[in-house]
C-alpha cells in the first residue's frame, strides 16, 4: 500500500507512499507497543497503527484513525479484518501481479536514443516497403545502437546470456537476406524480435523467460510516452546539442539531392547507381510509409525503454499448484504409462515383422498407415508435454518418497514418449520416401524432432538436483531448431529431395514443387524438358510480376533465381507452363498436397 496516501489533519495530503506524520506516538504504534497511542486522525505511513498483540484498529503498514480506532484492519487480526475495506481505503488495482516485477529504476531517454529511434523509423519507411532482405538487418543494427545507448545510460553491462541471445537473433535476421520463402522468413523474424526482448530483460525462471519473449509488445506505447516525457523535461541547453545535428542532416540531404540530380543527368551509369540507392516516392505509398515509420520508431523506443530499466519477470509470483494425494495423483499417470508401454510393445512387433498382418487386418496400405499414424502420434507427443507440466504442478511433494514417486512416473512417461517420437519420425520418413517431401512435411518433422529434444531435457532435469537451467535450455533448443530450419532453406531442401528422387526413380509429384519459392530454382533447373517448364512456370511468373527489386530488398536466393532464368528462360506466358504440366500427366486442377 505504499503507493497510496490518506489526507492528514487539516486537509493537507501527505507525501505519496510515506503517509502523514502524526504528533505523539500514534504513527509509531506499530513498533511493538501493546497498546497503540493516540495520534492525529489520518496518520498513514510506514509505521503501523497496530500493536504486536493485534490491537484493534491497525491498518496496513500505516496508522489509521486516532489511536487505532476500531474498524481498521491489519495483520494483527484486528476487528474488521477480512475482505471488506475500511472507509477511504483505495480499491485494489488491476494487474497487481505486475508490481513485484517493476523495474528497480528507469533511466531517462537520451538524445542518442531518440535520434537512433528516429533514424530507425526513417529507414523502415524508406527500405521495408520494398520487401525484406538486407534492409531488415540494417534497421536492426540501428535499433541495437539505440538500445545500447539506453543500457549504457542506465549503467547496465552485457552478460554472457545477453550476448548469446543477441547473436542468435542476428543469425535469424540473416534468413530474409538469404532466402525468399515466406514462412521461414516470418518465423525467423518473430523469433529474432523475441530473442532481442529476452536479451534485454534477462530471465532464468519459466516466468522470466516466457514473459520476456513477447515483452516488446507491451512496451511499444510506453516507449513512446517515456521518450516524449523525457524530452519535455529536458533543458533547452541540452536540446541545443541535438538541433545542430538535425540542421546538419537537413543540409546534407539538400546537397546530396541537388548534386545527385546533376551527376545523374551527366552520366547514365551514375544514374543507375543512384536509382538503385534512392527509392521512388509514390504518393499512394505515403500511408504505408507513414505506418512503417511509426512501427520502426515505436520498435526502437520499445527496445530502448526495456534497456533503460527492464521488468524483472523472474520476480513474478507463481503460486505452486495444490499438492494432490499420492494415490489421486499416481493412479492416472500409472495407467497412462501402461498405455504407452502397450504401444511401445506393438511398435516392436511391427518392426520385427508383424507389419503385414496389421496392414491386412486394417485394410490400409503402407503409405496410408504411415501418413495417418504420424499426425496422431504428433498430437500424442504434444498432449504428453501438457500432461507432464500439469502433473508436475500438482505432484505430491511432502516427503522424499513422494518426490521419488514423481521422478519415477514422470521419467518413465518421458522415456516412453521418446519411443513415440521415434515411431512418428519413422512413419513420416517412410511416407516421404514413398511420396516425396513437402514443406509441410519438413516443418512437422522439425517440430517433432524439437519435441523429442524437449523430452530429453526433461529426463535430464529429473536426474539432476537443480533444474534452474531448464527454462533457458528449452528456449535455446527452440531457437536452434528455428535457426537450423530457416538457414538451411526449407524450399531448397524440398526441391533438392524431390529432384534427387526423380533422378533416382524417374518419379516426381510436381504438386509438391510447383508452389515453392525462388529458393527452389537451382534444384528444379536440373529437371528435363516439360518437367522443368511445369515446375518453374509459377515461380518464373511471380518473379516477372515483381519486376526489378532494389538490392536491399532482394534475397540472395531471388538474385540467383533471376540469373538462372535469364540464362535458361521458361516461356513467358503462364499458359505454356500449364500445357507442359498437361503433357507430363499433371492435371490443371491438381492442387498442392501436404
Amino acid at each position: 500500500m505504499s503507493g497510496y496516501s490518506m489526507p492528514a489533519a487539516g486537509g493537507v495530503p501527505p507525501r505519496p507512499g510515506a503517509g502523514g506524520a502524526g504528533a505523539g506516538a500514534g504513527a509509531d504504534a506499530g513498533a511493538g507497543a501493546d497498546v497503540p497511542a493516540a495520534g492525529p486522525t489520518g496518520a498513514f505511513g510506514p509505521a503501523g497503527g497496530h500493536g504486536s498483540g493485534g490491537a484493534p484498529g491497525g491498518y496496513g503498514p500505516g496508522g489509521h484513525g486516532p489511536g487505532g480506532a476500531p474498524g481498521g484492519f491489519g495483520p494483527g487480526g484486528a476487528p474488521g479484518a477480512g475482505p471488506y475495506l475500511a472507509p477511504g481505503t483505495p480499491a485494489p488495482q488491476p494487474f497487481q501481479w505486475l508490481r513485484p516485477s517493476d523495474p528497480d529504476r528507469k533511466a531517462p531517454a537520451t538524445g542518442r536514443t531518440v535520434l537512433a529511434a528516429v533514424l530507425a523509423g526513417l529507414l523502415s519507411s524508406w527500405l521495408l516497403i520494398d520487401g525484406l532482405g538486407v534492409d531488415l538487418l540494417l534497421c536492426a543494427a540501428v535499433v541495437t545502437v539505440g538500445a545500447g545507448a539506453a543500457a549504457r545510460a542506465a549503467g547496465r553491462r552485457p552478460r554472457a546470456w545477453t550476448v548469446l541471445w543477441s547473436a542468435l537473433g542476428l543469425a535469424l535476421l540473416a534468413v530474409p537476406a538469404l532466402y525468399e520463402a515466406g514462412w521461414p522468413v516470418l518465423l525467423s523474424t518473430v523469433w529474432a524480435v523475441g530473442l532481442a526482448s529476452l536479451a534485454l530483460h534477462g530471465g532464468r525462471r519459466w516466468s522470466g523467460v516466457l514473459l520476456a519473449l513477447p515483452g516488446l509488445v507491451w512496451q511499444l506505447v510506453p516507449g513512446l510516452v517515456w521518450a516524449g516525457r523525457t524530452l519535455r523535461g529536458r533543458r533547452v541547453g541540452n536540446r541545443g546539442q541535438v538541433v545542430p545535428v538535425l540542421k546538419g542532416a537537413l543540409v546534407a540531404v539538400v546537397l546530396l539531392t541537388v548534386f545527385g540530380a546533376l551527376f545523374a543527368g551527366a552520366d547514365a551509369a551514375m544514374a543507375n547507381v543512384l536509382e538503385s540507392l534512392v527509392p521512388s516516392v509514390d504518393l499512394g505509398e505515403l500511408p504505408a510509409r507513414a505506418a512503417l515509420f511509426v512501427l520502426g520508431l515505436a520498435t526502437a523506443l520499445g527496445f530502448a525503454h526495456i534497456a533503460a530499466g527492464p521488468r524483472r519477470w523472474d520476480r513474478t509470483v507463481v503460486r505452486p499448484g495444490r499438492a494432490r494425494g499420492r494415490l489421486e495423483w499416481a493412479l492416472p499417470l500409472a495407467a497412462l504409462n501402461l498405455m504407452f508401454g502397450a504401444f511401445v510393445v506393438l511398435q516392436a512387433v511391427v518392426v520385427l515383422g508383424g507389419a503385414e498382418a496389421i496392414l491386412e487386418r486394417t485394410g490400409m496400405t503402407r503409405s496410408e498407415y504411415a501418413r495417418q499414424g504420424f499426425w496422431q502420434l504428433l498430437v500424442v507427443t504434444v498432449l504428453t508435454l501438457v500432461v507432464v507440466a500439469l502433473a508436475k504442478r500438482w505432484a505430491p511433494r511432502g516427503t522424499e518418497a513422494d518426490r521419488r514417486l514423481v521422478r519415477l512416473l514422470l521419467g518413465a512417461l518421458c522415456l516412453l514418449t521418446l519411443v513415440v517420437v521415434a515411431a512418428a519420425l519413422g512413419r513420416m520418413w517412410f511416407y516421404v520416401d514413398a511420396s516425396g517431401l513437402t514443406t509441410l512435411r519438413l516443418w512437422v518433422l522439425a517440430v517433432e524432432i524439437w519435441l523429442g529434444v524437449v523430452f530429453v531435457l526433461l529426463i535430464v532435469a529429473g536426474l539432476t538436483p537443480s533444474v534452474g537451467w531448464l527454462p533457458r535450455a528449452a528456449v535455446l533448443s527452440a531457437v536452434a531448431a528455428a535457426a537450423v530450419y530457416g538457414l538451411t532453406g526449407p524450399d531448397a531442401m524440398v526441391a533438392e529431395h524431390n529432384v534427387a528422387r526423380f533422378e533416382r526413380t524417374g518419379q516426381i509429384d510436381l504438386r509438391n514443387v510447383r508452389s515453392l519459392s525462388a529458393d527452389a530454382v537451382p534444384a528444379l533447373d536440373r529437371l528435363p524438358g516439360d518437367y522443368r517448364t511445369c515446375a518453374l512456370g509459377l515461380v518464373a511468373h511471380n518473379l516477372r510480376a515483381e519486376g526489378s527489386t532494389p538490392w536491399y530488398a532482394t534475397s540472395l536466393a531471388a538474385s540467383r533465381a533471376r540469373g538462372i532464368l535469364a540464362e535458361r528462360p521458361v516461356p513467358d506466358h503462364y499458359s505454356h507452363a500449364e500445357d507442359a504440366c498437361d503433357r507430363v500427366g499433371m492435371s490443371r486442377d491438381d492442387a498442392f498436397e501436404g
